[in-house]
């Protein structure tokens, strides 16, 4: 037991710390329908961080940081310009993504072509930028929460939508742009949609949503930790795999409860 706390310690407080921003943000990314942007926006990131090289400058350096986030916002302002009401919508925005994903990969690729080493992204301060990142969305949670569950309640209100819609895009392009080298896109992308798919399966109240997608996302989290360990099998494969099984099962129990309402 001592060897598996002192081995898996560090990598659960990581986890929890990332399924604390992740699975938050992944409440508004599954209510907004918008299910692929955490990958457009990587690979926006990606774009920067390539770009950077053909300017000389270091990937993981703070300039080449800047040049990561700097294409991310420009992916965040695509997202919030496009954003129409689903009344009005003729096309619908996951395909705007989609497209962003698409002509950022292959821009990544024609750049790395003309580049002598591939792209790679700062990897430190998780943690500070997190912090800032969670305290803004507190800061502006009902603003969030509305748009994001009660479009029309927003609308009434006459808040502009597209702004409040970068400053979230924005936001969450940050906490992207440093997580993915640190985590990679596969387990981000899980830790993002799948705990926040299984809290809709039960509620649309924000409160009790939270409350599920952090909990269903740290027992995931522990239980795949354990079992890379007493089977010394790949770590974040594994996680991704029982958190797929944590979803079959909440899937399970969610069809003897009633169906959501609305909030």
């Amino acid at each position: 037991m001592s060897d598996l706390m002192q081995v898996m310690a560090a990598p659960f407080v990581a986890c929890l710390l990332l399924v604390a921003m992740f699975a938050y943000l992944g409440i508004h990314i599954i209510a907004r329908e918008v299910i692929f942007v955490d990958l457009s926006l990587a690979q926006m990131a990606s774009l920067g961080s390539t770009s950077a090289l053909l300017f000389g400058v270091a990937p993981h350096s703070v300039l080449g940081y800047a040049f990561a986030l700097s294409a991310t916002m420009l992916g965040a302002f695509i997202f919030a310009m496009t954003r129409t009401t689903r009344e009005r919508q003729r096309v619908p925005q996951e395909a705007i993504i989609g497209i962003v994903f698409v002509v950022a990969s292959a821009a990544t690729i024609l750049i790395a072509e003309r580049t002598p080493a591939g792209a790679d992204l700062i990897k430190e301060a998780l943690l500070a930028v997190f912090l800032l990142v969670g305290l803004f969305h507190w800061w502006l949670r009902r603003r969030f929460f509305t748009i994001s569950l009660d479009e029309d309640a927003a609308a009434r209100l006459g808040w502009r939508a597209r702004w409040w819609d970068f400053l979230f895009y924005a936001s969450f392009g940050v906490a992207i742009t440093v997580a993915v080298p640190i985590a990679g896109v596969l387990l981000v992308f899980t830790f993002l949609v799948v705990p926040a798919v299984i809290a809709f399966l039960f509620t649309r109240r924000p409160a009790a949503l939270l409350a599920i997608s952090w909990t269903a996302a740290a027992v995931a989290c522990a239980a795949g930790l354990l079992l890379s360990f007493e089977l010394d099998l790949p770590t974040g494969p594994l996680v991704i795999c029982v958190f797929a099984v944590v979803l079959a099962v909440a899937g399970r129990v969610a069809r003897r409860v009633p169906t959501p309402g609305a909030p």
